[in-house]
C-alpha cells in the first residue's frame, strides 16, 4: 500500500497462500479496503498452504488477518499476541473472528442447479480433510434428502488419504464408473472437478450427458482447461478479504470484536457445458449429444450418428427431439455456432481461420447461418 504523507502506515501480515482464485480473492479485498481506509503496509511471504510461516517469530507488525487451517499455524499465530482475523473454515481458534464463506448456501445452489436440469441420480466429490468440503457434503446431501433423494460420496467416510494421486485417481474412476446414470455430481472445489471430468474421459463416460459436474470457486483458468469447461460457483471472496480488513481495523483501535462467525453467500454460478443438458434417460441419444459436441466442428453429419447407433432415421429423429428438444441436424449447427461465438469473443482469429475452426467451409457462409440463427 502507498504509505500517504505524514499518515503513520500499519503493518500487517496476511498468513495467505496464493496457489487458487478463492485465496486471491480474499486479498483483492483486503487491498481495496486498505485503499479506501488506512494506510496499511502489507508483508506477504512465501509458505505452501497449511504451513506455518517460518518469518511470523521475528516479524514486527500490527495485526494478522491468516488461515488458520491446522494447529501448527494456531500455535504460531497464538502466540504473537496480535489482533488476528481468521479466513479458514478449520476454526482453530474460535475465540477470534471468522470470515467464511457460507457453505449451506453454496450446497443448495448447487443442488437446485442439478434438480433444475432434471437429474434423479447424485453424488458429491470432496476432499474430507477440509472442513469446508465436509461443510459442503453435508448441507448438500441434507438439502437431496428434502427432495427425497439419495447422494453417493467420494471418498467414502473410511477412507481418510490416499496414498499417491494415482491411487486417487484410480479410486475416482472406480467410484464414478459405479454411479447410476445420468447423475449430478458436486464437487467440493474446482480442483476435484477437474479431476472427475479427467476420470470421466479417461472411461469414455460423456460429461454432461451421463455424469454432469459442477464445482466451487469459478477459478477462471482451471474452468475453461476442462474439457468440457467446467460450471462453477461463484464466491464472494472479495467480500470476505474486505470484510476481514475491517474488523482487524476496529480490533487494531481498541474496539471489542467477538468470535463469531460471518458468512458470506455465493454470488451465483457461471454455467459452463459439464452441466449444460438436461438429464436422459435414453442411451442412443446420450451418445449422439456427446459426439456433437466432441465433433460438430470436424463436419459430423446426421448420417455419421446413425452409422453410430442401431435406430432408423424417422425413429432416431423423434426420439432425439423428445429428448433434446431439437433436430439433430439443429443441435450440430447451433453447437457449430457456440464455437463460432466462443472463438470471436476469445481469441483474434479472423472470419476464414474460425469458419474453418467451427467446420463452415466458407466464412460467407458461417455469416448467413449465424445472422439467421442468431438473429444477428
Amino acid at each position: 500500500a502507498v504509505r500517504p504523507a505524514f499518515a503513520a502506515s500499519r503493518g500487517m501480515a496476511l498468513i495467505i497462500e496464493t496457489s487458487n482464485e478463492y485465496a486471491k480473492g480474499i486479498l483483492h479485498g483486503i487491498r481495496s479496503y486498505a485503499r479506501e481506509h488506512e494506510p496499511w503496509s502489507f508483508f506477504l511471504g512465501e509458505h505452501s498452504r497449511g504451513e506455518p510461516p517460518p518469518w511470523l517469530d521475528e516479524w514486527q507488525g500490527d495485526g494478522v488477518i491468516a488461515r488458520i487451517e491446522n494447529d501448527q499455524i494456531a500455535k504460531a499465530v497464538a502466540a504473537k499476541g496480535l489482533p488476528t482475523v481468521d479466513v479458514s473454515a478449520a476454526r482453530r481458534l474460535p475465540e477470534l473472528p471468522w470470515v467464511e464463506t457460507d457453505n449451506e448456501a453454496i450446497a443448495q445452489m448447487a443442488g437446485s442447479h442439478l434438480l433444475e436440469r432434471g437429474f434423479e441420480h447424485f453424488g458429491f466429490c470432496g476432499v474430507p480433510e477440509f472442513l469446508w468440503s465436509r461443510e459442503r457434503l453435508k448441507w448438500f446431501t441434507s438439502f437431496l434428502s428434502q427432495h427425497k433423494f439419495e447422494c453417493s460420496v467420494f471418498p467414502s467416510p473410511e477412507v481418510e488419504s490416499f496414498s499417491s494421486p494415482a491411487d486417487l485417481h484410480r479410486a475416482l474412476e472406480q467410484w464414478v464408473a459405479g454411479l447410476p446414470k445420468p447423475a449430478g455430481v458436486m464437487a467440493g472445489y474446482d480442483i476435484r472437478a477437474q479431476q472427475l471430468i479427467v476420470a470421466c474421459r479417461n472411461l469414455e463416460i460423456a460429461v454432461p450427458e451421463e455424469v454432469a459436474v459442477i464445482g466451487v470457486d469459478n477459478d477462471e483458468l482451471l474452468c475453461d482447461l476442462c474439457d468440457p469447461p467446467l460450471t462453477s460457483i461463484i464466491l464472494d471472496s472479495e467480500g470476505t478479504g474486505y470484510k476481514s480488513a475491517e474488523l482487524l481495523e476496529q480490533m487494531m483501535s481498541g474496539e471489542h470484536v467477538p468470535g463469531d462467525a460471518h458468512l458470506f453467500k455465493p454470488l451465483g454460478i457461471v454455467t459452463r457445458t459439464s452441466t449444460d443438458t438436461l438429464a436422459m434417460s435414453d442411451p442412443e441419444i446420450v451418445q449422439a449429444v456427446h459426439l456433437i459436441r466432441r465433433h460438430a466442428c470436424d463436419g459430423i453429419s446426421v448420417q455419421d450418428l446413425l452409422d453410430r447407433g442401431s435406430l432408423s432415421r424417422r425413429v432416431f429423429e423423434q426420439r432425439f427431439r423428445q429428448q433434446v428438444g431439437t433436430t439433430p441436424h439443429q443441435q450440430i449447427v447451433q453447437t457449430q455456432l457456440d464455437r463460432v461465438k466462443d472463438l470471436l469473443v476469445n481469441t483474434k482469429l479472423n472470419l476464414a481461420d474460425i469458419a474453418v475452426r467451427s467446420g463452415f467451409k466458407h466464412h460467407e457462409y458461417m455469416s448467413v447461418v449465424f445472422k439467421k440463427i442468431q438473429g444477428e
